[in-house]
């Protein structure tokens, strides 16, 4: 285990700095951000003078040399927008992100498990066409649809729901439902897929010969070897929630990470980009590692050596 661990932390490095060199190359070639960030009037000494003092006007390693040893410290700069630190302009927005991200995991895993279990058990019945109707519509409805959909019925025309904005329960409603749909259909034909596979199993079939109950055979037998490739679904979702919250963000109006990236992006705020970007890889390498962990207690043959 300890062998697999320093093999993961290694290999986990080695990701987060391929992913800083790519966002610092890319990023910079996009364009001079003096031509976002300065005024239209602005005379040739003012850019000059802006792009001497963000340190612009350096050989491209030089500028990857001084971010690198001051990402290291934990500093990534000042937004070019804000002018405050970019590090923490994220952090102050990361919690409404998180927010967003796990309520919609949970409401995905919530329902679409238990259905996704149901339309194997029952299949080719009415319950399994209406999970496969209700899937296909999840993962070909665009998001912008459906959160403006959302927003007509549950919020204008009925009054149920705030469409806009951060505060209670009823505020999280509209955009947790809207982010989780698309995760949630994924994971019904997931779990529906999977646990098809392993019912046809012959271990299953020995087990019902022998006069096991068929609840013990489902939850005991089939679910624990269906679960696998779920899990492994549901750690890489959280992360890939964050990215796809882009768009829920901005229709709800939500204060979250997401939504500053893409308005860093537009005005070439590099600082808040390149943490943002990092911050989400050092997430998806811990989840994945926590995954690989999971594996070895839901199936005793995983040992990692």
């Amino acid at each position: 285990m300890t062998t697999f661990l320093l093999r993961r932390a290694v290999g986990a490095v080695w990701v987060v700095v391929g992913v800083a060199v790519t966002v610092f190359l890319i990023l910079h070639l996009t364009g001079d951000p003096a031509a976002v960030m300065m005024p239209p009037d602005a005379t040739t000494e003012q850019v000059a003078a802006f792009r001497h003092n963000q340190g612009f006007d350096r050989p491209l390693y030089v500028q990857f040399g001084s971010f690198a040893w001051n990402a290291l410290r934990g500093d990534f700069g000042n937004s070019l927008r804000h002018g405050e630190p970019a590090l923490g302009l994220a952090l102050e927005r990361f919690p409404a992100s998180f927010e967003l991200a796990i309520s919609a995991l949970l409401l995905a895993i919530v329902v679409a498990v238990p259905i996704g279990i149901l339309a194997a058990v029952r299949r080719n019945s009415p319950v399994d066409l209406a999970a496969r109707v209700f899937a296909l519509i999840g993962q070909s409805a665009p998001v912008y649809w459906m959160g403006i959909m959302l927003i007509l019925i549950f919020g204008v025309q009925l009054g149920w729901f705030p469409v806009s904005g951060i505060g209670g329960i009823r505020h999280l409603v509209l955009p947790t439902v809207t982010l989780a749909l698309f995760t949630m259909a994924q994971l019904m034909r997931l779990t529906r897929a999977s646990m098809l596979d392993v019912m046809q199993s012959d271990y299953l079939r020995t087990a019902r010969a022998k006069g096991v109950a068929p609840l013990v055979v489902l939850w005991k037998h089939a679910l624990r070897n269906a679960w696998l490739p779920v899990i492994t679904v549901i750690g890489t979702e959280l992360v890939t929630l964050f990215s796809q919250a882009v768009i829920t963000e901005t229709i709800y109006s939500w204060p979250g990470v997401a939504r500053l990236a893409v308005q860093a992006i537009v005005d070439r705020d590099y600082p808040i980009v390149e943490v943002v970007v990092i911050l989400a890889a050092l997430a998806f390498v811990a989840i994945n590692l926590l995954v690989d962990l999971l594996y070895a207690s839901l199936d005793p043959r995983i040992r990692y050596e």
